[in-house]
């Protein structure tokens, strides 16, 4: 086992005090001025295109208890969330099998809330369409009794009727992250994308609307970090787990397999903003390993994380983000 820390001790926590955001408000008393991020990796998780489910959930386990300070993986989830808590975990279908958040994740993520004492009932696996789930390999599941599988499209649910209108954003929002649930998590699929330059946990909620082709200009500032600020999201979003198993550093965000790199890292945040900067460097390393020109260079960096950090949604500068890695 190798662990690296970057930053002040171990045991500070997320600056989460300017996300508003209704969880425990023992644990957040403890609040420091940096935002953690954990970065888990596991050399052997993915084999053949398989996720080797015994250090997926090692790889859970030692990343939520770093984040949240806690000794198991239980008790690190009822930090987070309770048991009338009703769950989202949006994930990301869009680039098909190859490069769409493996239905193994978000399926342990489920059973880890389900073991902290939330019924099954009130866990929905969800984004933007069924078609885009099933293409990555997800079985529908509309069962009210059980783990839900579904997306916006399913009959019976599809969009809110009302309109969200917030600073640029006018969007009405899927009824899963408007009215179905009361706590989001994104488990976003980590990788380059053509205009925004990073996607990662924030602009994964553009599944979660019915217009976002009307926010990539840009490079889709200030469109994330405004859309992220609306009631339906910054309310209810509690972790980003961006799923770095392969990374796609160019080309995003469809799968083009010259420019993915297989690289089987978790990344853990409470604070959305600092979780996706740090994915954003990975993604950076990755092209300027590869001898592709930064972002930057590019006209793509990802500016909106900056904006997203001046509406004080969390932290897109290393010298506040406290990094964490162990390689399992």
């Amino acid at each position: 086992m190798r662990c690296q820390i970057y930053g002040i001790g171990l045991n500070s926590i997320c600056c989460l005090a300017n996300l508003d955001i209704d969880l425990n408000e023992e644990y957040f008393l403890t609040v420091m001025s940096r935002s953690k991020v954990v970065i888990i990796k596991a050399k052997g998780v993915l084999t053949r295109d398989e996720v080797n489910q015994k250090k997926l959930i090692h790889m859970f386990n030692r990343g939520l208890c770093i984040l949240t300070g806690q000794r198991n993986l239980k008790e690190s989830l009822r930090i987070l969330f309770n048991e009338r808590d009703r769950v989202g975990i949006k994930i990301n279908t869009l680039s098909g099998k190859m490069l769409s958040t493996r239905p193994e994740i978000p399926l342990s993520l489920a059973k880890f809330l389900e073991d902290c004492g939330i019924h099954q009932k009130n866990i929905i696996i969800w984004d933007r369409t069924n078609r885009e789930l099933k293409n990555a390999k997800y079985r529908i599941n509309i069962n009210r009794n059980s783990i839900k599988i579904l997306g916006t499209d399913t009959q019976g649910v599809g969009y809110n009727s009302k309109l969200i209108s917030h600073l640029n954003i006018g969007s009405l929002f899927s009824s899963i992250q408007s009215d179905f649930i009361t706590s989001s998590i994104s488990l976003a699929v980590l990788k380059d994308h053509g205009l925004a330059g990073v996607t990662a946990s924030m602009k994964n909620y553009f599944g979660a609307i019915h217009n976002p082709n009307k926010y990539h200009d840009s490079n889709c500032n200030p469109f994330v970090a405004e859309l992220f600020d609306t009631i339906y999201i910054k309310k209810k979003h509690k972790i980003s787990i961006l799923d770095g198993l392969i990374v796609q550093y160019h080309r995003g965000p469809s799968y083009h397999s010259k420019w993915a790199e297989k690289c089987e890292t978790l990344i853990f945040g409470l604070d959305p903003v600092a979780a996706d900067f740090v994915g954003w460097q990975i993604i950076e390393k990755l092209r300027a390993k590869h001898g592709i020109p930064s972002l930057k260079e590019e006209k793509r960096e990802p500016i909106y994380l900056k904006t997203a950090e001046k509406m004080r949604l969390g932290k897109a500068n290393m010298d506040e983000i406290e990094i964490i890695e162990e390689e399992i």
